[in-house]
């Protein structure tokens, strides 16, 4: 039996995962309206990326999800999610998203997994732990040669 709160969950998650592709289909960060993906994000979100990324630390309401954004920008000319699973139990879901990114500060691209833990409480984001099966290998990817 699958349980209201856990397809409520992914729904949450594939509507977010639709704005965004709006969003950036409309020019992304520094561009486009933060406005349609902030009704998915609960005002008090927490994200928590990887320190060894360019884009790593911890990003908080919906200010730091939009400076988030912007920061994947600087590094990605391209981001593309080739698959998507959805498991949720409740109000947490299990996202595993293989991605096709292309580096703008090499142009280099990298296919590679993210397994994302998502809270999500009264219809909306509340919290967001990726996992990265090589950040050394994205880093390496984004990070322009020492001329």
């Amino acid at each position: 039996m699958i349980s209201s709160s856990a397809t409520d969950s992914v729904a949450v998650l594939k509507g977010m995962y639709a704005a965004e592709a709006k969003y950036l289909a409309a020019g992304g960060p520094g561009e486009a309206s933060f406005d349609l993906l902030a009704p998915f994000f609960a005002p008090d979100v927490v994200l928590h990326q990887a320190d060894a990324l360019p884009y790593g630390g911890v990003w908080r309401g919906h200010a730091g999800i939009e400076r988030f954004f912007l920061e994947m920008s600087r590094a990605w000319e391209s981001f593309d999610m080739l698959r998507q699973e959805f498991l949720a139990t409740g109000e947490t879901a299990v996202v595993r998203t293989e991605v096709r990114a292309r580096s703008r500060a090499t142009g280099r691209e990298l296919v590679f997994p993210i397994l994302q833990t998502i809270k999500v409480g009264n219809g909306r984001i509340t919290e967001v732990r990726p996992f990265y099966w090589d950040t050394a290998a994205i880093a390496d990817v984004c990070t322009a040669p020492e001329e």
